[in-house]
């Protein structure tokens, strides 16, 4: 009796811990870009690929040849100078973390592997451990987490941004009416 109501609690408080840590915000790692060029070569260095946005709204694409306080030049043979004036805006690919998409193939791995034994032990027939079953599926939904998280390229990030320009926020308001609904759909972007 001891054990079944082991397993029980664990059947019911894993998935509910499993589900706090993949739910909870992780602290934004991103950084406020710089605004003037002799700051880039903090964020940036010779090989890094880089989309530069010009004034015209012209986005290029290329590795950085050279950084320095007052221009940034890409690779080619007619590679394009960027001057501090030139640029509106420099972001560069970062590689998405594989940790999101590990947790989550660990929780979703795990409550799979939690209603099976649960579904196999409410009937008697529980054999072996079932903490071990569920571990092994958790293991299991993690690695394929992990694969997925790997084919996935990572987010754009701006490195540079010119002018003194803070970026704004913007809440808007719209009604919603239909025959069984009366709302409001609030949106808030920054």
């Amino acid at each position: 009796m001891g054990t079944s109501s082991a397993v029980r609690q664990f059947v019911t408080w894993a998935p509910l811990a499993a589900m706090l840590i993949v739910i909870l915000p992780a602290l934004p790692a991103a950084q406020e870009p710089v605004r003037s060029f002799d700051q880039l070569n903090t964020r940036l260095k010779v090989g890094d690929t880089v989309w530069v946005t010009d004034a015209e709204g012209r986005e290029v694409k290329g590795k950085i040849r050279s950084i320095d306080a007052a221009s940034l030049s890409l690779d080619g043979a007619a590679g394009p100078t960027f001057r501090a004036g030139d640029a509106l805006t420099i972001a560069e690919r970062r590689p998405d973390p594989l940790k999101n998409g590990t947790l989550i193939g660990l929780v979703v791995g795990l409550g799979a592997g939690l209603a099976l034994v649960a579904g196999i032990c409410a009937n008697g027939d529980c054999q072996g451990s079932p903490v071990g079953a569920s571990l092994f599926y958790a293991g299991i939904g993690a690695g394929i987490g992990a694969g997925v998280d790997a084919a996935i390229p990572g987010r754009r990030q701006i490195v540079y941004r010119a002018g003194m320009v803070t970026p704004s926020a913007r809440l808007s308001l719209a009604p919603v009416i239909t025959p069984r609904t009366k709302a409001v759909a609030v949106t808030y972007s920054f």
